[in-house]
């Protein structure tokens, strides 16, 4: 059985930003991140894993891959084993090749998921218990079927929820505060995939929040959030707040921006 602490790493792998973000995935039209500053803000959110005890291990941008800063989606970590996915969008699959050799060096074991479905990371949030996967645009039944043995053969079942039709993905709307604490939408809650953890709310008018990460002992958030920020230090969680005014622009947050993991070796 794999050990695994959902909420304490050793590592995290991160990819700068490309010069071709502008020309990634996203479901609307709206303003394009601005490489320059978001460089900036994808060194800062690096520099505040290191603070919370993160050894890091930056990748060079890929400017063939657009994408590619959302290093969290084409693979999954579990103790000593990597998963590479296979990502719900083809343009992706480049991306799961280049993070092959760092995940090679690091882990004891690197497995592919089966071909013929397709699954994103950012559909997936793994607890102490239980990995949770949900079903979306990027995440299909014979991908989350294929991946369901990988990770019961490592002591973590698998258990598949429906992300509503209106969320990307999965964790857009959800993050792990601790083993048995969630912070949510109302809108993922209301699925009751959750009924087992303890769910504390996302403000209203607050919900791109939801997109938090737990890393050690700190609390990451979207900075602009102060409801979120002030709700969870009363709480009693220690908040760092991290921009992600760019990467919200192609739909990405705080947690597609690092693969976490506990390297033993």
């Amino acid at each position: 059985m794999t050990r695994f602490d959902p909420c304490h790493f050793t590592h995290a792998i991160t990819r700068g930003p490309a010069a071709s973000i502008a020309r990634g995935l996203r479901a609307g039209a709206g303003e394009d991140p601005d490489p320059a500053t978001f460089a900036r803000e994808h060194t800062a959110y690096v520099e505040a894993l290191r603070a919370a005890g993160a050894e890091v291990i930056e990748l060079e941008p890929l400017d063939a891959h657009p994408d590619s800063v959302f290093v969290e989606d084409p693979a999954l970590c579990l103790g000593d084993t990597a998963i590479l996915l296979r990502p719900g969008a083809p343009s992706r699959f480049g991306e799961r090749d280049a993070i092959r050799p760092t995940l090679e060096a690091l882990f004891e074991t690197v497995i592919d998921l089966p071909e013929g479905g397709f699954v994103d990371g950012g559909d997936i949030l793994t607890t102490g218990a239980e990995v949770l996967v949900g079903r979306s645009a990027r995440t299909d039944a014979a991908g989350v079927a294929a991946l369901a043995p990988l990770t019961a053969a490592l002591g973590l079942p698998l258990r598949v929820v429906q992300t509503p039709p209106e969320i990307l993905h999965f964790k857009t709307e959800c993050g792990l505060l601790d083993r048995d604490c969630v912070f949510a939408t109302r809108a993922i809650a209301e699925t009751g995939c959750f009924e087992s953890y303890r769910v504390i709310l996302a403000p209203e008018g607050e919900e791109a929040a939801a997109n938090l990460i737990r890393f050690n002992d700190k609390v990451f958030v979207s900075a602009g959030y102060p409801k979120t920020a002030a709700l969870l230090r009363a709480e009693g969680f220690d908040v760092a707040e991290i921009a992600t005014s760019q990467a919200a622009r192609v739909d990405g947050g705080l947690s597609c921006m690092s693969l976490r993991c506990t390297i033993s070796r």
